[in-house]
């Protein structure tokens, strides 16, 4: 039997690795290109992408495993049934039933990565990443300037263009500015060269080097024109970054001593993410019986089916407790113990078949 178990734990994971990469891969290049076009309209730094990406990996992996775990059994157990790898395992006594207490060993194993993930190192990385995005929010414009691209500098509606920058970012050439003012008049700016001062008291100032200087009201014919050597800007920081983290980044322990629903909902939602990937060990057995006739994959559309359905309700159940509409606690307890329910039941079916049918023919003797 350990033989049998070994063959199977290593065929499911196997399997669920190479799914897990190919989803992973799909989820984090979506993800990352959302950041990669936020850094280039200069809102990130560039440099700050792939660390935002690595601390939420656990939280990308948290969904994926699961799904690859239940696809893995789907495809290996669908495999074998194909090639009646199962029926010669039935034929030397091995049970349906002994095939998933021997599933459950890698779902244990997934189990606990997922709930290891979900309850500590996701909220983690989340509290990472929310102190990398306050950190960023509160660059200066200037330190946030990527070259060749008109971009907003200051709270003061003041757009900024620059040619070329600095390894260091502390000067820029070709520079070109435009602020609009209260009372409906432009200013417009040109400048060979700038360069960002900062103050002991932490005050950041841009000096324009050989620029000309415009002002004027769109539409007039007035507009007073200056030239000048040097011509100095304060840059203001960012105000209104919130300090606080998010509920996702908050520690399982804080969120259990918390009375907040949604604080509660936060904490089912977490300890459901592995007791998911046992249930789901019981409804993928049955859903990956095949026919040999059949195709290998006519099975995976209702298994997959069957996974969204379980995990759409899971966050139903998850913002009902959030909006009080479920007492606490409830939790989602009700949902796991009814999918549950419902792979037992599938895992018995053929059984039951089996039983009514020489029932029947006993009957007509």
């Amino acid at each position: 039997m350990f033989i049998i178990f070994r063959y199977l734990g290593r065929q499911v994971l196997t399997t669920m690795t190479a799914v897990a990469l190919v989803l992973l891969l799909i989820f984090m290049s979506g993800r990352f290109l959302q950041y990669l076009a936020s850094a280039a309209e200069g809102e990130y730094a560039a440099n700050a992408i792939f660390i935002v990406m690595g601390y939420r990996l656990p939280e990308f992996l948290e969904l994926i495993l699961p799904l690859s775990f239940f696809l893995g059994i789907l495809l290996t157990y669908g495999r074998m049934y194909q090639e009646s790898e199962m029926t010669v395992l039935t034929a030397c006594g091995v049970s349906e039933r002994q095939i998933l207490f021997l599933t459950l060993g890698p779902g244990l194993l997934v189990a606990g990565l997922v709930g290891a993930m979900s309850l500590w190192l996701t909220p983690a990385g989340i509290q990472q990443v929310d102190r990398i995005f306050a950190e960023q929010a509160q660059r200066t414009g200037f330190e946030m300037l990527a070259p060749g691209r008109f971009q907003e500098m200051g709270s003061n509606d003041r757009v900024t263009y620059t040619r070329a920058m600095s390894d260091d970012k502390q000067t820029l050439e070709g520079v070109f500015m435009a602020e609009g003012g209260k009372d409906g008049r432009f200013t417009l700016m040109k400048a060979v060269e700038g360069t960002q001062i900062v103050e002991e008291e932490g005050e950041r100032f841009l000096v324009l080097h050989e620029g000309v200087r415009f002002e004027g009201r769109p539409g007039g014919a007035e507009f007073d024109a200056m030239t000048f050597e040097d011509y100095g800007l304060r840059i203001e920081s960012p105000s209104g970054v919130s300090s606080g983290g998010s509920r996702e980044s908050q520690p399982t322990l804080e969120l259990m001593a918390s009375d907040a629903r949604a604080d509660q909902a936060m904490v089912h939602w977490r300890l459901s993410l592995p007791l998911l990937v046992l249930v789901i060990t019981v409804l993928a057995i049955p859903l990956s019986r095949v026919n040999p006739r059949q195709g290998r994959f006519f099975h995976l559309l209702p298994g997959i089916l069957v996974f969204i359905s379980y995990l759409g309700v899971l966050i139903l159940g998850r913002d009902a407790i959030a909006s009080g509409q479920v007492p606490a606690r409830a939790g989602l307890w009700a949902v796991h113990g009814a999918y549950l329910v419902l792979g037992v039941a599938m895992l018995g079916w053929p059984a039951m078949r089996l039983r009514r049918a020489a029932g029947v023919r006993h009957a007509s003797d």
